[in-house]
């Protein structure tokens, strides 16, 4: 297999033969353009967009189902403040469909989303209070950014990074060590928490040398990661191009190119690639053909670099085309050309011997990083994409002043938007918070996941309503110990001091100190940013986690938890339903909720069975679908 994670990407090449326990070399098929996995199920791919609609279509429709509903929850797109051009866009393009808008959220509904979305955190009972009692116009806005500079928002956008950047570890192709995972996470968080422009980080990314374990270092980690094996150094070239073009600009298709030409093979996939080569792709390939990867230290199990990666460039060096084994069809030699230069997609060459940096200016002045970067953000705020897959883009179908010919089609949902949030980040010179400032405070944002329209898998790309999206199994983990008040700190490998928070774990394979936890988040599909990745799916076994796994039963304690026990001293059975459904959901009760709630703490007879009804509703609360999610 070519890469460990590339199972679902375009055209993935593989060789029956290198599989254990098949019968010799006769039984070896050879990697080829004519065995690729597009061509095998192209439906795998080309409904890849519509799977992710569906998927969206179905869990709003269901949450809609268990979310307490009143009143007229949809709205002419019209009637809706206009914020910034989000607005403009998002409601215009719904208007000229016809297709009614959901209603502004709630204040509770808003402000539990907001803190979820930025810092991945619910609210405290406090803050929901005086956030519901403040009468200021301002007050979504002074919250935004306040989120926005907290730690909390830096350990939320740390871990996405992370996923983005695959900091694991252990992948199929190398082992970084906890000490390069430790760097790695260290040079992330460092760099979101100071605000680092994403293309200042790209820019490091790509060009990082040294040694993988030093903190100082710790962007060369990227280059550690792309080291393939069981096969010629060319294949580590590809890998190497196939990671930076994916993540930084969108263009995950270079994995099909490095086997491939685009033409007759990408005509249903991409535009831009119908018109590309593997001959291009292999030039692209070729910037990072003056990296080396050693183990210096590898001799020495006394030394602390034993086992680390050293990454260093030489002065010299190009992209042979002469293999005959590996994970990618043999390279051979096109014509009178043996071996090509590192060459960009737009025909830049080096000006200078430093290949890796010559790359980096290349990207970071090329439009797709900021198109890739404003796509990736955007879902992760409204829980889907203006293109789906990330890593799909296609250059050729994006531009709405010069759409494609016939039959193809401009490719985001809305062409328009997407250059103008690309142009925004790029203005902003790259800035995460800015940018996710603008969406959040947006009034197509800021919209209700309740909804009275019709509602079909037609609707979905429209944004109609807020896209609710199952919370992740740290941020599950988190509003579990943040509710009940009983802390649970995690030792991690080579770490000073404990990770307070799960939100703060260095991989979703941590904590290891804990198995018990560890079986309780990744019930929620975390992944492990190699072979998985996360996945908003739901399961029984989520469920069955929720009702009765320690984790939870030994939080919805009085005895334990210091939030209940403050709860149960309360002789006001009113104001401790109000405290329990702010505490765990962020809201206060509805009348009926209110009532039922009331009456169980009523018919008690004693401070026993009083703090027993009192853990079961806190029990009944974390099993509610709301609790959950973010919506």
């Amino acid at each position: 297999m070519w890469k460990h994670n590339l199972i679902a990407k375009f055209c993935l090449l593989f060789t029956l033969g290198a599989m254990a326990g098949l019968a010799g070399d006769a039984a070896r098929q050879e990697p080829s353009g004519d065995n690729c996995s597009f061509r095998a199920d192209p439906d795998a791919f080309l409904s890849r967009q519509l799977r992710q609609y569906q998927d969206v279509h179905e869990r709003a429709g269901k949450l809609n189902r268990n979310l307490a509903v009143s009143g007229r929850l949809s709205v002419a797109p019209g009637e809706l403040p206009r914020r910034n051009f989000i607005d403009v866009e998002i409601f215009d393009t719904m208007a000229k469909a016809g297709v009614a808008a959901a209603r502004v959220s709630s204040d509770a509904e808003f402000f539990r989303r907001i803190h979820l979305d930025l810092t991945g955190r619910i609210p405290t009972p406090n803050e929901v209070r005086n956030f519901l009692a403040d009468s200021s116009v301002e007050k979504r806005n002074i919250v935004i950014d306040r989120l926005l500079y907290s730690q909390e928002f830096t350990d939320k956008w740390t871990l996405w990074m992370g996923d983005l950047l695959e900091n694991a570890q252990v992948l199929a192709n190398v082992n970084r060590q906890t000490g390069g995972r430790n760097a790695y996470h260290f040079y992330i968080r460092t760099s979101i928490d100071a605000g680092k422009p994403l293309k200042d980080m790209v820019y490091e990314l790509v060009t990082a040398g040294g040694n993988n374990y030093s903190l100082e270092e710790g962007a060369s980690n990227f280059a550690v990661g792309g080291r393939a094996v069981m096969g010629p150094i060319q294949d580590t070239y590809d890998l190497q191009l196939y990671q930076t073009t994916s993540r930084f600009l969108g263009l995950g298709y270079f994995d099909c190119l490095l086997c491939h030409d685009g033409r007759r093979h990408m005509e249903q996939l991409s535009l831009w690639g119908t018109n590309s080569t593997r001959l291009d792709a292999q030039r692209m390939a070729a910037f990072f053909s003056r990296v080396t990867l050693a183990t210096p230290h590898q001799q020495d199990r006394t030394s602390p670099l034993f086992n680390s990666w050293q990454v260093t460039d030489r002065p010299t060096g190009n992209y042979a085309l002469n293999t005959n084994f590996g994970n990618r069809p043999n390279r051979a030699a096109v014509g009178n050309i043996r071996a090509v230069d590192a060459e960009y997609r737009n025909g830049n060459k080096p000006a200078s011997g430093f290949w890796r940096a010559e790359l980096a200016e290349n990207i970071i002045q090329d439009p797709m990083m900021a198109v890739n970067f404003a796509n990736r953000i955007w879902k992760q705020m409204f829980n889907l994409a203006l293109v789906e897959p990330l890593d799909g883009l296609d250059p050729a179908r994006l531009d709405p002043d010069h759409p494609p010919a016939a039959p193809w089609k401009l490719q985001a949902t809305h062409p328009r938007l997407l250059r103008l949030l690309a142009n925004a980040l790029a203005e902003s010179n790259y800035n995460l918070r800015e940018y996710v400032r603008l969406v959040a405070e947006s009034t197509a944002y800021q919209l209700s996941s309740r909804y009275d329209g019709e509602w079909n898998v037609t609707s979905v790309p429209l944004f109609a309503r807020h896209f609710a999206r199952r919370l992740e199994g740290e941020e599950v983990h988190d509003a579990i110990v943040k509710a009940t008040g009983i802390p649970q700190p995690y030792t991690v490998a080579d770490w000073d001091g404990p990770a307070e928070w799960a939100m703060q774990l260095p991989e979703p394979v941590e904590p290891r100190s804990n198995g018990n936890s560890l079986r309780f988040m990744n019930a929620f599909l975390r992944g492990n940013r190699d072979g998985q990745n996360r996945s908003q799916s739901g399961s029984i076994l989520q469920a069955l986690n929720l009702m009765n796994d320690a984790f939870v039963n030994n939080r919805v304690r009085v005895a334990s938890s210091p939030t209940l026990r403050a709860i149960s001293t309360s002789t006001d059975n009113a104001a401790a339903v109000d405290e329990l459904f702010l505490l765990f959901l962020s809201r206060l009760p509805t009348n009926h909720e209110k009532d039922q709630a009331v009456a169980a703490l009523a018919r008690t007879t004693n401070a026993t069975t009083r703090n027993t009804a009192i853990e079961d509703l806190a029990w009944a609360l974390i099993n509610k679908a709301e609790f959950i999610f973010s919506h």
